[in-house]
């Protein structure tokens, strides 16, 4: 436990002195800034990899599934990739919700800061949920492998512009709950109006962020669960990658047309998973096949996303 309590404060101290110091002032993230972020954040989640290794060769974290340095290692790795893979289609979503409520540049920064919060907290409880239901029913893991293989041909049909925020279920409940203003006071959440108290789109966004985030995560964590079960391998990775996302996409988000095919690398990493989870009983796949199947499939998306951009700019760009 003293582990967890290390990693936590570590975790918080880091979100303190985001917002309370480093991000004080609202301002809006230029792309020098957050390319050095999220190579921060990357070093920062790769170096804790031989943290991981010392903790196993120690025996100073508990190991239920009996991992070796070097498995705990490997796992750890592919956990991470796997989980900032996935992230990158957050990345689409969080551009598409702040440009329908129009939330200005410099007040992005602060929401996202208060979604990953959030996040952090939701996917603690989803990753403890998921680790006991593992270990409680072997069964289970036939059912996360045949929903992630849904998901993937989910994301194989489904294109990102067809999603409207405004026309989301969730944002028609959050009028039922309160009344919604379009006007915004600086970085306020709620403001009063004639005697009512109505949300800024800046909640709006923040609420709507949140809750996707939550859907998304009934996809990565069964996807991060298919490597490993270890609870703090899966924690982790986890919140390390998400930790990244902030500055990720600020990086990512102005150069969405030229990652056009990034979505069929996510496709194919969720299919693997997928069938991975299936044929466990069958099949046993290597550590690093997984991580290599995660970077090619990564890499290639990534790739060929600029080949394809360079040859079919988007229009305007001709």
């Amino acid at each position: 436990m003293l582990v967890w309590g290390i990693f936590i404060a570590f975790i918080i101290f880091f979100l303190i002195l985001d917002l309370g110091v480093i991000n004080r002032n609202p301002h809006e993230i230029k792309t020098k800034e957050a390319a050095f972020w999220t190579g921060v954040w990357v070093t920062v989640a790769i170096g804790f990899s031989g943290v991981i290794f010392w903790l196993f060769q120690e025996g100073l974290v508990e190991n239920p599934t009996n991992l070796n340095p070097h498995q705990a290692l490997i796992k750890y790795i592919t956990g991470y990739f796997i989980e900032l893979s996935l992230s990158i289609d957050n990345v689409f979503v969080i551009a598409v919700i702040f440009s329908s409520f129009a939330i200005p540049k410099k007040y992005q920064h602060e929401v996202l800061f208060w979604g990953i919060l959030g996040a952090i907290v939701f996917r603690a409880l989803m990753i403890f949920f998921g680790v006991a239901l593992i270990n409680k029913f072997d069964w289970i893991i036939y059912v996360f492998g045949v929903f992630l293989l849904f998901t993937a041909y989910r994301m194989l049909v489904h294109k990102e512009e067809d999603f409207d925020p405004k026309k989301s279920t969730i944002f028609k409940f959050l009028k039922r709950l309160f009344p919604v203003t379009y006007k915004m006071e600086g970085d306020k959440f709620f403001i009063r109006r004639m005697g009512i108290k109505a949300a800024t789109p800046l909640f709006v966004a923040l609420v709507v962020i949140e809750l996707t985030d939550i859907l998304f995560a009934l996809d990565s964590i069964p996807a991060i669960l298919a490597i490993t079960s270890d609870p703090f391998i899966v924690f982790s990775s986890n919140i390390l990658a998400i930790m990244g996302l902030r500055s990720m996409y600020f990086l990512i988000s102005r150069m969405l047309d030229k990652f056009q095919y990034i979505n069929y690398s996510l496709v194919i990493i969720l299919a693997f998973v997928g069938i991975k989870m299936i044929l466990s009983d069958v099949v046993e796949f290597h550590e690093l096949l997984s991580l290599g199947v995660i970077a090619i499939s990564l890499i290639g998306g990534i790739v060929f996303s600029l080949i394809l951009s360079k040859n079919n700019p988007p229009k305007g760009e001709k």
